[in-house]
């Protein structure tokens, strides 16, 4: 089953609100980043949870391993139900992560379906270019290097990474259903690219082998966001 998260990319709680109320029924998990996060802090993810939403908070976590398990602690205390860090951290600091969300969802006084912990591999943002510039490398393969940054977070205990829909298949063929792949980059038929260089369509990433999928501007730059969220589920009927 492939699980759609609307990324709530505004500036603060109301227009975060907004986006929520409009959408209803039609979405039920939503994607918390830094401009949010930063905005609100963590009380924007407990009004998600208590509106009876859950809750992917992206803040791409690279410090050392006890600082990122007292952040991870900290987030998954407020009910979040995945969490992101750099997969570049490493598997000692993956593994800092996990446990940290572990002790926090165990710490809620309420029931809580854990937090977790899911690796960046190389962003969506990115193509080779812009990675060799980065790394000062002259040549990347870019699926190579995100199946290697996937066994990091495999060895780290992560339950899955984040990369785009043109790696899925490689990392899904080495790594089955023991990573989940959360795709970002999605964009409906014929839709904008924006700042991406790595995009796909819902099914096309659905069938790559991805568990969750996040939307962003093809939904909440809709005249009709409600009507792109049926869009997406058409796309993703009969998917393999």
């Amino acid at each position: 089953m492939v699980t759609p998260i609307v990324a709530l990319d505004v500036a603060d709680r109301p227009a975060a609100q907004a986006l929520v109320t409009r959408l209803g029924a039609s979405c039920r998990f939503y994607k918390v980043g830094l401009e949010l996060f930063a905005a609100e802090g963590p009380d924007i993810v407990s009004w998600l949870r208590d509106a009876g939403k859950s809750v992917f908070v992206d803040l791409k976590l690279h410090d050392i391993p006890n600082t990122v398990r007292g952040a991870a602690r900290s987030v998954a205390r407020h009910g979040a139900s995945l969490l992101t860090v750099h997969a570049s951290g490493g598997s000692e600091m993956i593994r800092a992560a996990v446990e940290g969300a572990h002790e926090g969802a165990q710490e809620r006084a309420v029931a809580s379906d854990g937090c977790g912990i899911l690796g960046v591999t190389i962003l969506t943002s990115m193509d080779a270019a812009g990675i060799g510039e980065a790394w000062g490398r002259e040549q990347v393969d870019v699926t190579r290097e995100v199946v290697r940054l996937a066994g990091l977070v495999a060895a780290g205990g992560g339950a899955g990474i984040v990369c785009s829909g043109h790696e899925a298949a490689a990392v899904h063929s080495r790594f089955g259903e023991a990573l989940g792949l959360l795709i970002p980059g999605i964009r409906l038929p014929g839709g904008d690219a924006h700042d991406q260089r790595r995009v796909m369509t819902p099914r096309a990433a659905a069938d790559a082998g991805a568990r969750w999928l996040i939307l962003g501007r093809a939904v909440t730059g809709a005249a009709d966001p409600v009507a792109a969220m049926e869009q997406v589920a058409a796309s993703l009927a009969g998917a393999v």
